[in-house]
């Protein structure tokens, strides 16, 4: 019987992305030790001020984003010497940049084998309040966001996409992980990325390279055991309050509250209440324009929203 081998649009890109010849630059060289590493293509300097200034009051060591060639961001990079990383070029088939980041994250830490420990973050709605590597992470650390899987519409409906219903309803009790902030050791950080990008690879490549197949890969790969990390428990290191109802949380002496009244080093997701919002963008956002973010509702983007939806339910040729 003829073997032939796998092919999908994801798979093309995945290797083009992880070769040696494929993505962005590697001339930038990161500072000996921790180091803040993320994605944050799409934003203005208003979106990344909070993260920027918040992470530069608690935190002298190597940071790194990758973002568009925008003069205000660049500019606002410079001024806190923050690396400005390019955007992987590919030519070609593209997933979301959810999926996207973590091919260029891997990349950028394979030649760098002076860092010591990585925050992988999401950077529009995270804020720094404590130096984040204190104290520094023994291994992967990976952070809750609510109770458990099963309990979030969001979660089960990727994972069945990503895994199928069966896979899915065994782990809907494990605990939900959020793949927004991610810790650890580089070398233990690097394999996460490629665990997630594997992983991504199994359904068809529309939606692998899909929004949610993210967080979905990353309870896979930590609750299955493909990756070994602790599961840390909310409001520790990292805060994320997205589900947390907002009348529990406060903002006191410029910083974000939890409800049991601790304070966490990283908060995660405090955009989602808005009197959290205000005081954020009040304490950290001064001197830049705030703009309100309008998504296209012309007819290219109905247009591509339509294909999107259809070709993620057209089988794939492999």
């Amino acid at each position: 019987m003829a073997i032939h081998a796998a092919t999908s649009a994801y798979l093309g890109w995945l290797a083009v992305a992880l070769g040696k010849d494929g993505g962005g630059s590697r001339t930038v060289s990161a500072a000996p030790g921790d180091l803040v590493l993320g994605y944050a293509t799409g934003y203005d300097s208003h979106d990344i001020a909070p993260f920027v200034r918040s992470l530069r009051a608690v935190f002298d060591g190597g940071v790194a984003l990758v973002v568009d060639d925008r003069p205000d961001v660049i500019a606002l990079l410079e001024e806190h010497g923050v690396h400005a990383l390019p955007a992987d070029m590919v030519e070609g088939w593209e997933p979301h940049a959810v999926i996207a980041r973590f091919a260029a994250f891997d990349r950028y830490l394979a030649d760098r084998p002076e860092v010591r420990n990585v925050l992988l973050t999401d950077v529009r709605d995270v804020l720094f309040q404590r130096p984040p590597f204190a104290p520094a992470p023994t291994g992967l650390e990976v952070f809750v966001e609510g109770d458990v899987l099963g309990d979030h519409a969001f979660n089960m409906k990727y994972l069945r996409t990503l895994a199928g219903d069966r896979m899915a309803q065994d782990l809907a009790s494990a605990p939900a992980i959020c793949v927004g902030t991610v810790m650890g050791p580089r070398r233990e950080v690097a394999r996460f990325c490629r665990m997630v990008l594997m992983l991504a690879a199994i359904p068809r490549s529309e939606i692998g390279g899909a929004f949610g197949t993210d967080q979905a890969a990353c309870n896979i790969a930590v609750h299955m055991g493909l990756v070994e990390a602790e599961v840390r428990e909310n409001f520790g290191r990292v805060a994320t309050i997205g589900l947390t109802p907002g009348e529990t949380l406060t903002f006191a002496n410029g910083e974000v509250v939890n409800p049991d009244g601790s304070v966490s080093a990283i908060v995660h997701q405090h955009d989602r209440h808005p009197h959290l919002a205000e005081a954020t963008r009040g304490r950290w956002g001064g001197g830049l324009e705030v703009r309100e973010r309008v998504r296209p509702k012309g007819v290219a983007e109905r247009g591509r929203r339509l294909r999107d939806s259809l070709m993620r339910r057209l089988p794939e040729l492999r």
